[in-house]
């Protein structure tokens, strides 16, 4: 089986770059996609141009979802992608920098699959990314894309 595509939407680009790296350094191979708010995840998901090309832009195995990006945030993402009966299958992980009960609640009230509080050291970052690669991407049965 070919590793799935994930899916990062983050506003921050050192957070992308800090993710990406440690992707690497956990030696997970999944191809990783970016986009850089909720109306551009929205827009990837529902193929919207520029990201209707899907050899390009591949329908996610999982979306890893800040909660505080602008235009929309992640919050207003997992209502939609929720409610739309061609989206609601997808997993979400809620990756963000905040630890407060009250966002780790709301989010899985609003249908996160699972609620990652990023670390601030790299080196437990990536032990977290590694602990999320071992579970959804090598233990979990997720639904076949498209």
């Amino acid at each position: 089986m070919n590793p799935f595509p994930i899916l990062l939407a983050e506003d921050d680009a050192m957070d992308r770059i800090l993710t990406e790296e440690a992707f690497r350094e956990s030696r997970l191979t999944n191809p990783l996609f970016f986009v850089n708010d909720g109306e551009e995840l929205m827009g990837y998901l529902r193929r919207q141009p520029p990201y209707d090309d899907v050899s390009q832009y591949p329908m996610p195995g999982i979306i890893l979802l800040d909660l505080n990006m602008p235009r929309m945030d992640g919050r207003a993402c997992l209502r939609e992608i929720r409610g739309d009966p061609e989206l609601n299958h997808l997993p979400i992980v809620v990756l963000t920098t905040s630890t407060e009960q009250e966002e780790v609640v709301r989010s899985y009230n609003l249908g996160a699959n699972s609620f990652m509080s990023k670390s601030i050291d790299f080196e437990a970052f990536v032990s977290q990314i590694k602990a999320f690669g071992d579970y959804w991407c090598s233990i979990v049965e997720l639904p076949d894309g498209e």
